[in-house]
């Protein structure tokens, strides 16, 4: 009898083990994680602006305003770092001013989940309605992009310069193409 019982609870035991399972009492769900899109503002990219732009103020006598439009060059080498070349003529008056020799660097922080860059920007260069006239900016503006290569900006920036070019607001609003 008591090999009998012996042999029904080694039985018994071993069989509770083989039923038992994984251990786990509940059901187990999965969770699926879609990945974030790549951001649409990229290390080294490069930029082509085309852009309107309207010059306000004045200095003594003279009267700097006037609506115009350029273009632009600009290179990021690192997504939150770049510099820039641009070009723009605005008309004041009957007197065509002309800014072939501007430069910028530029800062911006992208938040990539809203295709949104707000930038700062400093820079100079030179200007001239038959005299040259050296110049510096600061300013800032936001950059929304649609696809990874087509977007829009719109910045403002205070001249300031010498006597004949100083103290100038400028509004720029454009296409920026970056491959």
């Amino acid at each position: 009898m008591k090999k009998l019982l012996l042999t029904t609870s080694i039985v018994a035991l071993s069989l509770c083990g083989a039923f038992a399972g994984d251990g786990k009492s509940y059901k187990e769900i999965k969770t699926v994680v879609v990945p974030e899109p790549p951001c649409r503002f990229r290390d080294f990219e490069f930029q082509v602006d085309a852009f309107y732009t309207h010059f306000f103020g004045s200095h003594g006598s003279v009267f700097h305003t006037g609506p115009g439009g350029g273009f632009g060059l600009n290179f990021f080498f690192f997504r939150y770092f770049g510099i820039g070349y641009e070009a723009s003529w605005f008309d004041s008056g009957g007197v065509a001013f002309h800014l072939p020799t501007g430069g910028n660097f530029f800062l911006r922080y992208p938040i990539c989940s809203w295709n949104l860059a707000p930038y700062i920007m400093a820079g100079g260069g030179a200007a001239w309605d038959g005299d040259v006239h050296g110049y510096g900016n600061v300013g800032g503006g936001l950059e929304y992009r649609f696809t990874d290569h087509i977007g829009i900006f719109v910045d403002g920036r205070y001249f300031y310069g010498n006597e004949d070019f100083g103290n100038v607001a400028n509004v720029r609003a454009g296409m920026r193409f970056a491959f």
